[in-house]
């Protein structure tokens, strides 16, 4: 998406949320930049993200490794495309633990609300089909609520969500 800050009609391969969280623009952002704040929130609330290693620059790797309450791993990684500081994150994406999906790119937006909140939009694609998308969202939508429940940990109170 050449504009994240406008969805527009998205084709089946395509993925996009947003999600406002009360936090200024650079603490949401610096969650998808530093490790420590990444390993707080990567995954579902009943999983763990046990690394996450990021050089973070363009051409930088990444990858992160969560491991599930089931005993289950999920390794993930790929390299930054594009970083435009505490505006866009561009990056690659793509599983590592036997999933066997192509390499997805992630565009991030943030986006100053002007009263301590921020709007994070996410688009990822493309998608091998709608079923493998669809799983995408679900584990993202989930990422984001642990995202917000760290961010609260983080921020004072009072500031409507």
């Amino acid at each position: 998406m050449a504009d994240d800050a406008t969805p527009r009609p998205l084709a089946d391969n395509e993925l996009y949320l947003e999600r406002v969280f009360a936090a200024p623009p650079q603490l949401v952002f610096d969650m998808w930049t530093q490790g420590e704040h990444m390993m707080a929130w990567l995954g579902p609330a009943s999983a763990r993200c046990a690394a996450a290693d990021l050089d973070f620059r363009v051409g930088g790797q990444w990858s992160a490794r969560v491991e599930l309450e089931t005993g289950s791993v999920l390794l993930m990684a790929g390299r930054y495309l594009e970083i435009e500081p505490g505006r866009r994150i561009v990056k690659t994406f793509q599983w590592k633990s036997g999933e066997g999906d192509p390499e997805t790119v992630i565009t991030l937006g943030f986006y100053d609300l002007g009263d301590g909140r921020t709007r994070q939009t996410f688009h990822q694609t493309p998608f091998v089909s709608v079923a493998r998308r669809d799983r995408h969202v679900q584990g993202w939508g989930a990422c984001f609520e642990h995202e917000q429940a760290y961010l609260d940990t983080l921020t004072p109170k009072g500031v409507p969500s």
